[in-house]
Order: structure tokens, then sequence, then C-alpha cells
């Protein structure tokens, strides 16, 4: 019996789309941010160092390296993938091809050992890039299945069910790492081989829930090849916009900003965890689950805070809103500082999700604002997107380099009380009305 097809703007569509955000965001929260963190810091007990390709690399300095230069490749995979994504044939075999490979490199991450390093860090890097590759065609479909009055809701509804499902499945491995026996994990170290399980979870998730995006998700209406002008297509329209913004004051002064500022922002974001577990004084038996809970911590209180958010930028304008977070980060990364204790790292934790989702969505919001009438909308957000990649490129591999240097985190931090604090220096030369 031949699959039912649905009209542009059914629900049925409209659903089945949004769930692939339930089956991919366990990966940036328990790979990312939780789980896999703890773990890798668990192979560095007894020796911070480690030797990779020759060089001795403190454990923090090489997996920001390894990170920094994954964004590198996606800064240019990006652009590649949106100039094919709006032109080929079958965007949906990309989407699959990503997707199967994120989720095999996530089961991979349970055979990453100090004494086969080189394959966990080869399963970790391609992880990343496919979660990331892979958004590109899932937001591309976007358009397709979703008529304009349809998406901002489908959107957002996308983003709750992935908030959800990532929580539920973290929950999941919580109680799979708190007690191993209870799942029937026993060995000499349960808590570890429970973490290993949950990479495992991860990838089986992805891979299993994604089935339903993937059968109602439309073929393409006409198969083309891809050929050397569609390649280099989303190259030409980054290019395009970069000779349209250098002659757009406002958004040229913005994007400098948002570049400086998101390069401390995403980084302090992505090192989080790997500082909560290497330079907080945790009681033995505490570490794992109160790094865990700090992460689910930051998760729920990102919603209010994100609100919040909203509200002030209502009251206050975006610009002044965005200012003002900037020099909260400054704050946070002071504290971070000084902060040893677990309880410290808690409050540190509910401040960070406080203001964490707020400045994302509110960053987008107001480039959106800035954007001319133009029906050429997609190009300027590929550029916001690189800018975003870049500026991750900048601050991952200036954290690296002073952690490598230093040997400190938590010395290494402080540079970026200086980023903060010149992003909002620049954003209050944006002189507009109404932002």
């Amino acid at each position: 019996m031949p699959k039912k097809k649905y009209k542009k703007g059914h629900s049925k569509l409209l659903n089945a789309w949004a769930f692939y955000d339930w089956a991919n965001s366990v990966y940036p929260l328990v790979i990312s941010s939780a789980v896999f963190p703890i773990y890798y810091g668990s192979l560095f007990v007894s020796d911070l160092y480690v030797e990779v390709f020759g060089f001795n690399f403190k454990n923090t300095a090489l997996i920001s390296f390894l990170t920094a230069f994954a964004f590198v490749i996606l800064s240019f995979l990006t652009p590649l993938l949106s100039g094919i994504a709006d032109y080929m044939g079958n965007k949906k075999k990309f989407l699959k091809l990503f997707c199967y490979m994120g989720s095999i490199s996530c089961m991979g991450l349970y055979f990453f050992e100090l004494e086969n390093i080189y394959v966990g860090l080869f399963f970790y890097f391609i992880a990343l890039i496919s979660f990331w590759a892979s958004l590109v065609f899932y937001n591309s479909y976007l358009p397709d299945i979703a008529f304009k009055e349809q998406q901002d809701a489908i959107s957002a509804k996308g983003y709750a069910l992935g908030y959800f499902g990532s929580v539920l499945l973290l929950i999941f491995n919580l109680a799979m790492v708190m007690s191993p026996q209870t799942f029937g994990i026993y060995g000499n170290n349960p808590e570890i081989i429970a973490m290993k399980y949950s990479f495992v979870s991860v990838g089986l998730w992805w891979i299993i829930c994604s089935q339903y995006t993937f059968y109602y998700l439309p073929e393409p209406y006409k198969k083309k090849k891809i050929v050397k002008d569609v390649v280099l297509n989303g190259f030409r329209e980054l290019l395009f916009v970069w000779n349209e913004v250098k002659n757009i004051i406002v958004i040229k002064k913005y994007l400098i900003a948002f570049f400086i500022y998101s390069s401390a922002l995403q980084t302090v974001l992505l090192i989080a965890a790997y500082f909560g577990e290497q330079e907080i004084n945790w009681p033995q038996d505490e570490k794992t689950i109160g790094l865990i809970v700090s992460i689910l911590l930051i998760q729920l209180i990102a919603m209010f805070g994100a609100i919040l958010t909203s509200k002030l930028s209502e009251k206050f304008g975006n610009i002044f809103t965005l200012i003002i977070l900037n020099i909260f980060w400054a704050f946070l990364c002071i504290g971070a500082y000084f902060i040893t204790e677990p309880n410290e790292f808690y409050v540190a934790a509910a401040l960070v999700g406080l203001v964490m989702g707020g400045i994302q969505a509110l960053s987008r919001s107001t480039f959106s604002k800035m954007i001319p009438d133009t029906e050429n909308t997609t190009s300027y957000f590929s550029f916001y997107d690189v800018s975003q990649k870049v500026s991750i490129v900048f601050g991952m591999t200036l954290f690296a380099f002073l952690d490598q240097l230093t040997g400190s985190m938590r010395t290494s931090i402080l540079v970026f009380i200086l980023i903060f604090l010149i992003g909002a220096y620049l954003l209050k030369s944006i002189k507009i009305k109404n932002y």
C-alpha cells in the first residue's frame, strides 16, 4: 500500500517535522553538556595531560581545540550544504545521512578510552559535525512543509518537544548512573559503565525517534543533479550578504558586537560542564550527580529566563537589554573565578540558566529586525549562522590556548570578562529607535 502524501500545512506533516527536535536534542544535552564531559574528566584521574599527535595536551585544552576545529569545518560545510539544500533533489537523503552518522558516532563513544583515544576523539568529532550539519537540511524543510503564518508556532513546538524529550532521557540516564545495579549494571566501576550506556541510549534515541520524521517528510518534487554552480551557490550568497552588510551601518556594527560576545558566550556554555568537573571541590560520591543536576537546573531555569528576557526587551528595547545581559555575563565570569564549592556552583548554574536562552534568542530576533525588506532572508541568516560558528572557533581556540598555557581553566576564563564588556561597549554605539 503506497504511503499517503500530505499537503503543505497539514498537521501530520508539521508534527512529524517538529518531532525531529525530540529525536536529536538529546545530543546537545546529554553528550555536549551533561554526561560526556563528566565521563571524559573521569578518564584523567591521575594525570590531566595526554599525548596526542606527538603533543602533550591538557585534557580540557584538547577537547576545546578539537571542538574549535569541528566548527572550522562546519563554517565551510554550512554554506556548502545550504546552497545544495536550496536546489538539490533529495535533501532527505542528506538529513538521514547525518542523522545516522551522528547516532552511530554517539554509540561509538562507548569505546572512548585513553588506550584508544584516537578512536574516541574521532567519534566525538563526527557526532558534533553530524548534529550541526543535519540541522541545515532539517531547517531547510520548514518553508516546504509550513506556510509562513504556521512557521513560528511549529518551530516553537519543535523546540518544546526537543527540550522535553532531552530532559526525559537525561533523567533516565541520571537514574542509571545513580543506581546502576537497578538496571543490571555491575562491575568495578558501574557508574562509569552506566555513563557509557548513556551514550548508546542517545544514539538509539536519535536514530529510532527520527524514523517518524523520515516517514512523513516529503520527497522532493523535482530531482536535480548537483552541479558546480549549485555547490558554490551558498558561498555566493554569503558574499552577496557581506557586500550588502558593508553598506548597512547598523547591521555591520551589530554583527561585529555579536561576533565578539558570542565567542565568549558559546565558549562558556561549551566548557561549563568541564569546568564544574575539574575546578569544583566535589565530595567523592557527589560529583557525577551534582554535575548532571546542575545541567538540569540550567535547562529548567532557561525557559523562565527566556520569557523574562523577552519581557525586558519589550520594556527597554533589544539593544539595551543585550547590553545588560553582556554585563551580567561578565559578572558571572568573575564569580566563576572564585567559586570552589558545590553549592556555589549550583547558584552559578541557576544564574547561567537565567540568561543563557534569553541572550541567544534575543540576539537572533534583534538581527531579524535589522534585515532590510528582501526575499533573501535565508542568505542573511546563513551569514548570521556562519558568523556564530566562526565566533565559536575564535572563542574555543582562545580558551584552549590559555588553558594549555596556564594549566588552569579558572584563570583562562578571566579573558571572557573583557570580551563580554567589549561586546556591551560595541552594542552601546548602536543608536536605533525601537531596538
